[in-house]
């Protein structure tokens, strides 16, 4: 039995708010069996109060330094010996409050430079690293001149943005000006503002395995502790409609690769932390898509430790606290996710379920994330958005997972209004 002053013993975690619960409580859950966990939110924990020692609503989490005054405050009554975030909009506020504090991964500055992709590609083309070749432009004639001298096919893409919002390829100048009216029109959520003089970037179309990478980083030295091979679809638009993830993957026992990753996060001044990388698997080898000062969305972290034993919450608050992770793997098995979405734009969903008698016994979660009299749309209209369920899956073989994820789908039973 775990005493209070055991509980009162256990190092005090700052968390700058939370996310969906079918995404991110199984974080918290595990995150709580080891520290005691302080959130910042903008409003008064519901589900999350089991997991929490305590709260704070705050006006903004996305105003760091206002944050880190109120941080400020709290650490001189009982200190904190870390902080946490793993909201991509977030992660750049987090990280004034761990400056302020004096706690890891308080450098702002890093963190802006993996947020903002522009400067993630100037800051390793001076290091020389490999990435695909990219020229930030603000308007469409600028894009089309682009796209000219790097040559067809291209990206376009926000600097900013995250999930695949506002990314599609452009086989020809013939199409540039409807990809740039779609790359354009994207808009986030979250009140930030990247570089306005040139907010977008046409970028070299490389070929290849799509991966990401979470890896922990200290001292500047980074671990890879899983490889999720993405399954995308809705070309030309690249939306994510799964990932894999095996124990046995050969990128994590690469040394070259695992080098690759440090010199990646010392071009970019990341020195402790978690981080998510993509990388394009070319011809050529790896080149980076983009940097993440955070952990993998998606479910990643989670097929992750479904596939080894290693607990990402646990790893990455201890990182955040300055004490070493436990990464050795326990379990060795394939894993996987798929997204399931509707057929047509504006669908009203009626009911939705999963027949739970027709799901295999590899499902290791099957979740309805629309709920009645809610409207979705595939991609592009809903990228991202557009998710209905998902199906978690773990089995011996990445066949043996493609085929329960087929019968999940099988199993999921959408009633329009």
């Amino acid at each position: 039995m775990i005493t209070g002053t055991e509980v009162a013993a256990r190092p005090l975690l700052l968390l700058v708010a939370t996310g969906l619960r079918s995404y991110r409580e199984y974080l918290l859950r595990s995150i709580g069996t080891e520290f005691r966990i302080h959130l910042f939110h903008t409003v008064e924990p519901t589900w999350e109060q089991e997991h929490l020692s305590g709260w704070t609503v705050v006006p903004d989490t996305h105003d760091g330094p206002g944050m880190a005054a109120t941080a400020a405050e709290l650490h001189r009554e009982q200190p904190f010996d870390g902080v946490l975030c793993w909201d991509e909009g977030r992660i750049h506020a987090a990280s004034h409050i761990a400056e302020a504090l004096q706690l890891p991964n308080g450098d702002p500055a890093a963190i802006w430079r993996m947020r903002d992709k522009g400067q993630t590609r100037r800051a390793l083309d001076a290091a020389g690293l490999p990435q695909p070749a990219s020229i930030p432009v603000t308007t469409e004639q600028q894009a089309l001149e682009a796209a000219a001298r790097i040559g067809y096919p291209v990206i376009l893409k926000p600097r900013g943005y995250g999930a695949s919002i506002g990314v599609i390829r452009v086989d020809g100048p013939e199409q540039l000006s409807a990809g740039f009216a779609f790359t354009s029109a994207a808009t986030l959520p979250d009140p930030i503002v990247f570089d306005s003089a040139e907010p977008y970037l046409v970028e070299e179309c490389v070929v290849g395995e799509e991966i990401s990478v979470d890896s922990v980083v200290q001292g500047g030295k980074a671990a890879p502790l899983f490889i999720g091979r993405k399954v995308v679809g809705y070309p030309p638009y690249a939306e994510e409609i799964g990932h894999r993830v095996e124990a046995t993957d050969p990128l994590l026992a690469d040394s070259g690769f695992a080098d690759l990753l440090t010199d990646i996060h010392a071009a970019l001044g990341f020195t402790d932390g978690w981080t998510h990388c993509e990388f394009m698997l070319t011809a050529d080898g790896p080149k980076l898509i983009e940097a993440n000062g955070r952990l993998g969305g998606d479910l990643i972290p989670y097929l992750g430790r479904l596939a080894t034993g290693i607990d990402p919450g646990l790893a990455a608050a201890r990182v955040a606290c300055g004490l070493a992770p436990e990464v050795t793997a326990t379990r060795s098995q394939a894993t996987a996710i798929r997204f399931f979405y509707v057929a047509e734009d504006d669908t009203t969903i009626g009911a939705i379920g999963f027949d739970e008698e027709r799901l295999p016994a590899e499902v290791d979660r099957a979740v309805a994330i629309a709920a009645p009299g809610a409207v979705f749309s595939p991609p592009p209209k809903g990228t991202l958005v557009g998710r209905i369920a998902y199906a978690t899956v773990a089995a011996d073989s990445r066949q043996a997972c493609d085929r329960a994820l087929d019968a999940a789908g099988a199993a999921l039973v959408v009633t329009p209004a």
